[in-house]
């Protein structure tokens, strides 16, 4: 029986929330640290955080399928997934810097059901599931109503942009125009989007265990979540804002896309 959604929101929650807690153990710890094969960093605390959740989550829906950064696929295809990223931002975490968090969600048919994303080192957690509301430390979370452009405050995980140049240079005339232009990135930057403390996060870059859960965070707070061709649902790269501003921020960012970038 498909498990209700308020079901799903406290699951994902709680999971996140239990992952968060393995890797905060290691956090300013100077864990050890090893590159993996696409030359990103990874560390114990990412695999245990990862191992945890996955226990809570299987022992709960044994029969579902799980996606996870460091572990991979698990589970048969085509049943209700999980998708989980155990520490998003490891580089920050690596430098003791705070700005990352847990990613947790679940999503079936395409549509993703319920996401979390807690951020321990901030006291951050943002949680929300389809038709719940987006959650943040149990007061409701809504985007802001920040609708001029040089009030905004716009935030990129890196504002280089570097598997598009092009990007960068739109960035940069975007950040000129805007009230503040940081790189508060990784999941942080859009639970700040979330909770109305920021109009715009931009990656260009994103695994499907990255965005995910940012998908009914985003819309559930009232804001548009889309890929930088504002396509709705997971993709390889994303952009998170409020309503007011939503179409504004894509045309500024927007780019003649080449089937190469």
């Amino acid at each position: 029986m498909p498990a209700p959604q308020r079901v799903l929101l406290e699951v994902v929650a709680d999971v996140a929330r239990a992952a968060g807690d393995v890797a905060t153990r290691h956090f300013r710890r100077s864990p050890a640290v090893e590159l993996k094969s696409d030359g990103s960093e990874v560390t114990a605390a990412d695999r245990e955080a990862e191992t945890r959740a996955r226990e809570m989550i299987l022992q709960l829906f044994p029969g579902d399928a799980v996606l996870g950064e460091e572990y991979g696929a698990s589970g048969r295809p085509g049943v209700r997934r999980w998708l989980i990223d155990p520490i998003d931002g490891t580089r920050s975490f690596i430098r003791g810097v705070p700005l990352w968090g847990t990613l947790v969600a679940v999503e079936e048919s395409g549509t993703v059901l319920a996401g979390a994303i807690c951020c321990p080192a901030t006291g951050d957690l943002v949680v929300a599931a389809r038709g719940e509301g987006c959650w943040h430390n149990d007061s409701r979370a809504r985007v802001s109503a920040v609708a001029d452009l040089a009030s905004a405050t716009i935030l990129a995980t890196d504002s280089r942009f570097p598997t598009n140049p092009a990007r960068a240079h739109r960035w940069s005339a975007l950040a000129a125009s805007v009230g503040i232009a940081r790189t508060w990135g990784d999941c942080y930057g859009y639970v700040l989007v979330a909770t109305g403390r920021a109009e715009l996060m931009a990656d260009d870059r994103l695994n499907p265990w990255d965005a995910a859960a940012l998908v009914p965070v985003i819309e559930e707070a009232g804001g548009v979540y889309t890929d930088w061709r504002g396509q709705p649902g997971i993709g390889a790269d994303g952009v998170a804002t409020n309503a007011a501003l939503a179409n504004a921020l894509r045309q500024r960012l927007a780019i003649p896309e080449s089937p190469a970038s």
